[in-house]
């Protein structure tokens, strides 16, 4: 019998195409849950709580949410909310070490299966006018932190420890983790 097909409930190109690299069917189906923190809720509950909910939100056999941010000092930074907005997180993250948390939740016949990843960030020292430039490129208008690893955000990047695709969105080696607990074992090929 062959695996139901993995709905992804995101709107993130990335994370399809990971899903799509490693030949897992996909087709997307986006939730419309509100990103809005709760009062006193930690960064990790929060990206948890938002990848279940996205989970939920989207019928499917097999369906996958999934919510990163970026977290400095115990703030989180999302998705900017206009150029100038990059900027300022931009300036906040340069020269200094954040975190990129993760979490993902793929629900398969009704059971929740959960996990989550935190990756350190090490980013280069840069200029405001270097960084406007960067911005200016549009790539990090749709990303947590206004950065994506991925692309131009690499030249930002002095190091990481941790998965670089936990980074990039989609911490691969958890969402295999997952499926194979849900009886569904990556296959090469298949």
């Amino acid at each position: 019998m062959a695996d139901p097909t993995l709905v992804l409930a995101s709107k993130s190109p990335r994370r399809k195409q990971l899903l799509e690299m490693l030949g897992i069917p996909v087709v997307v189906a986006v939730s419309d849950v509100q990103e809005i923190p709760l009062p006193r809720e930690r960064p990790g509950d929060y990206s948890r709580r938002l990848a279940r909910d996205k989970a939920r939100a989207v019928p499917g056999e097999l369906v996958l949410g999934a919510d990163t941010i970026v977290v400095i000092d115990d703030h989180i930074l999302e998705k900017p909310a206009d150029p100038a907005d990059a900027v300022r997180m931009l300036e906040r993250l340069q020269g200094r070490r954040h975190e990129v948390v993760t979490s993902i939740c793929l629900v398969a016949r009704g059971v929740e299966h959960e996990a989550q990843d935190v990756t350190a960030v090490f980013f280069r020292p840069a200029t405001t006018e270097w960084l406007g430039a960067y911005v200016a490129t549009g790539e990090p208008m749709d990303k947590a932190g206004a950065y994506g690893i991925q692309g131009y955000g690499a030249a930002l990047v002095e190091r990481i420890e941790g998965d670089f695709f936990g980074v990039m969105g989609l911490p691969v080696r958890l969402v295999l983790a997952l499926l194979e607990r849900a009886g569904h074992p990556y296959r090469f090929g298949a």
